[in-house]
């Protein structure tokens, strides 16, 4: 393209204002940088556009022509960027968000109905992977991470932490009973995770070391399949307040070894590409989700 905006919004406003000079006010330019404007603007069309006169301006017939398409594309531009203000002040459009099943099934979906009243014209993708997803590949505009960012190329926003805490249920306890030590807790069946492998470190004191590395007697790839196996009398596991909290307090689950354990918390933070201008949808989300989220 030949031709800037800024010289079709001069050749447009020297017609609509009547003269130059008073383009050159309206525009809050120099008489001289709007006359120069349009002197460029012919050049590079390589015609003549207005014909210039001591009284008035009168435009040549290929001004005319040029002049109805300069209107079009200029009122087209305005359009677009109301549309894009539009979207910031209603919110719309796909929104794809990505979250560990666990966080996703008691953080997240529980939320979703208010979100979705809130802002009825964003179309929600919920997505769930156990293990970190490359946002630009599976077209993700928000993933929640769990646990220390190792991507720098990312922006991010902390929504809060979780406190790990070793559980087990009633029903387990009772058959095995409840160990007080690290050393009782060995004889018992342990739950673990399948990778990654520092999930299998629990922050309870073993002697002078601050964390005990465990070896389950059976791994899940999933929090939520831990949650489910320990709800079942599986054995003992090292699990996230956000998915056992209520379990805790329906009694379902039991927090032990509160003695020795070590206050280590998981950092929870909504990672994403846009950083200056978030697109209105991803900003309503990530204000809306702090609020509720009781971490």
């Amino acid at each position: 393209m030949k031709t800037s905006t800024d010289e079709l919004l001069v050749f447009v406003t020297v017609i609509d204002s009547g003269s130059i000079t008073a383009a050159a006010e309206k525009l809050q330019q120099t008489v001289s940088g709007v006359s120069r404007a349009l002197t460029r603007l012919e050049k590079k069309l390589d015609t003549a556009l207005i014909r210039r006169t001591t009284r008035r301006l009168q435009l040549t017939e290929e001004g005319v022509l040029f002049l109805a398409r300069a209107r079009a594309i200029l009122d087209a531009m305005e359009e677009a960027e109301q549309s894009v203000a539009r979207r910031r002040e209603r919110p719309s459009g796909r929104l794809r968000v990505d979250a560990a099943s666990p966080f996703m099934l008691h953080c997240i979906a529980p939320h979703m109905q208010a979100f979705a009243a809130l802002f009825p014209e964003i179309r929600l993708e919920l997505t769930s992977n156990e293990r970190i997803v490359d946002l630009l590949e599976q077209k993700v505009d928000i993933a929640i991470r769990i646990g220390a960012l190792q991507d720098s190329t990312l922006h991010a926003r902390a929504l809060g932490s979780s406190k790990l805490r070793i559980v087990a249920s009633p029903g387990y306890l009772a058959e095995a009973g409840e160990p007080r030590s690290v050393e009782a807790l060995r004889a018992h069946r342990l739950i673990g995770f399948t990778a990654p492998e520092h999930l299998n470190r629990w922050p309870l004191r073993d002697g002078e070391r601050d964390a005990l590395k465990i070896e389950p007697a059976i791994t899940a790839s999933s929090g939520e399949t831990i949650r489910h196996l320990a709800l079942a009398d599986g054995g003992v596991a090292c699990l996230a307040d956000f998915m056992t909290v209520a379990d805790v307090n329906e009694k379902r689950l039991v927090p032990i070894l509160d003695d020795i354990l070590i206050d280590e918390r998981q950092p929870v933070s909504a990672v994403f590409y846009q950083s200056a201008s978030l697109a209105g949808r991803v900003q309503a989300f990530l204000d809306f989700i702090g609020t509720r989220l009781e971490l």
